[in-house]
């Protein structure tokens, strides 16, 4: 398993996108982003996301650190 790395909320977005998630609306400074396949996650426009906040997003987009990593 790779190291998560510490990233910008603007980062992870282009990622998920990447992935197949698109932005269904926004709140503030926080993008919720869904899959057609029904997986959704929150996205915090941060100027840097922690490794422990990027783990839940990973959790809520059901996918894994290697998968992110492909796409960054």
């Amino acid at each position: 398993m790779t190291k998560l790395p510490i990233l910008s909320g603007k980062e992870v977005q282009k990622i998920l996108y990447k992935m197949g998630f698109h932005p269904i609306r926004q709140k503030g400074s926080h993008v919720y982003m869904q899959h057609k396949d029904g997986r959704s996650t929150v996205v915090p426009m941060y100027p840097q996301i922690g490794r422990g906040l990027l783990k839940r997003i990973l959790n809520e987009a059901e996918t894994e650190v290697d998968e992110l990593m492909k796409y960054k």
